[in-house]
């Protein structure tokens, strides 16, 4: 029996559109093996067309991708527009209309991927849950007296406890069924309000969720020690922003900002989730064809976990990091010549070994 998936792709603008080419070619050969079938409808939503158009994404977009099965996304950015404009005007109406409130940043330290900091050895991996629709990322705030020595700007951070206990179930839920320990960013000892409300829930659920150890790190001390010793950590759960920095620091200890994946969750599946690679648009090498798939492809591995496949995620998973650990084709972001689709051709021949 074939069990059909339809899935919404937003390029996007630079590399985004190079390298969900890639991903899809991995999700159509695993398909094949598993019995999957993926109908993929496009879109152009972009800065592109923010430039002919004057939006992102047309009005009434969002009803358009409603009732697909998942979103995978390139990248979103370009410097003729301003990244506030691209970002909420695409990626954070998605997330919040969506009810992705799980941003979810595997962190694994890959063979053949050296990592920058001596310690971060094959042993390093953990995830960084990330609260992904409130916290310091919210539309309440404004400008006042514009133009004047006066001139001011407020930006309200909002922590609600429905929005907060359900990113912290989450993160304990995936502790549980990891190493069993779990820590919490905070900065409670400077700011005033939001941080303890937030430690307060983080107590109620460490006892809702007694079989977690877990412990709670000021966001400054802890970034510190992902970098000292970043096999010590099993999950970090954080707010908004903070989650936002220390998951793109861990990728970074990982070895490589571009080859990071990020799913963008609706855990209820009321909602699609969204799957990105972290890597951005990389104007700088777009229409190259040196991008690095990767990020794209550990996507997609992840969007099979979330659609109820979880083997043909392996599979997908085994490929790509058996081709890191064996070839010697690197695309250029990890020191090497090869080009995306050469990459991709690996990824594609250690799929078929499977």
């Amino acid at each position: 029996m074939t069990t059909r998936h339809r899935i919404a792709l937003i390029p996007g603008d630079g590399i985004g559109t190079e390298v969900l080419p890639p991903a899809c070619a991995v999700l159509d050969a695993v398909g094949r093996r598993h019995g999957l079938d993926f109908t993929y409808d496009t879109f152009d939503w972009s800065c592109q067309r923010y430039v002919t158009e004057g939006a992102m994404m047309p009005e009434g977009g969002l009803d358009r991708i409603r009732h697909h099965d998942a979103v995978l996304l390139g990248a979103v950015g370009w410097p003729t527009v301003p990244d506030h404009v691209s970002l909420w005007g695409l990626l954070i109406p998605i997330r919040r209309q969506f009810q992705q409130y799980v941003n979810l940043r595997p962190i694994k330290v890959l063979d053949g991927v050296p990592s920058p900091v001596a310690r971060a050895t094959p042993d390093v991996d953990f995830v960084v849950v990330r609260e992904n629709v409130e916290g310091e990322y919210s539309e309440i705030g404004g400008r006042l007296n514009r133009g004047f020595p006066t001139e001011m700007a407020v930006q309200e951070a909002i922590f609600t406890r429905q929005g907060t206990e359900r990113i912290l179930d989450y993160a304990f839920a995936i502790a549980r069924t990891r190493r069993g320990e779990l820590v919490s960013a905070t900065k409670s000892n400077g700011i005033v309000h939001t941080m303890p409300f937030w430690d307060e829930l983080v107590r109620e659920a460490g006892a809702r969720f007694p079989e977690v150890s877990w412990r709670q790190e000021h966001i400054d001390a802890l970034v510190a020690k992902v970098v000292l010793d970043p096999s010590r950590f099993d999950v970090i759960v954080a707010s908004n922003l903070f989650g936002d920095i220390l998951s793109d620091l861990a990728a970074a200890v990982a070895g490589s900002i571009g080859i990071a994946p990020a799913a963008n969750l609706n855990p209820e599946r009321d909602h699609p989730s969204m799957f990105e690679p972290v890597h951005g648009s990389a104007p700088d090498i777009a229409g190259q064809g040196s991008a690095n798939p990767l990020g794209a492809i550990w996507c997609a591995s992840m969007m099979l976990d979330h659609l109820g496949h979880p083997e043909a995620a392996t599979e997908v998973f085994d490929a790509f990091a058996s081709t890191l650990a064996t070839a010697d084709a690197r695309t250029a972001d990890l020191g090497g010549t090869a080009t995306t689709k050469e990459f991709t051709d690996l990824v594609l021949q250690a799929l078929t070994r499977h």
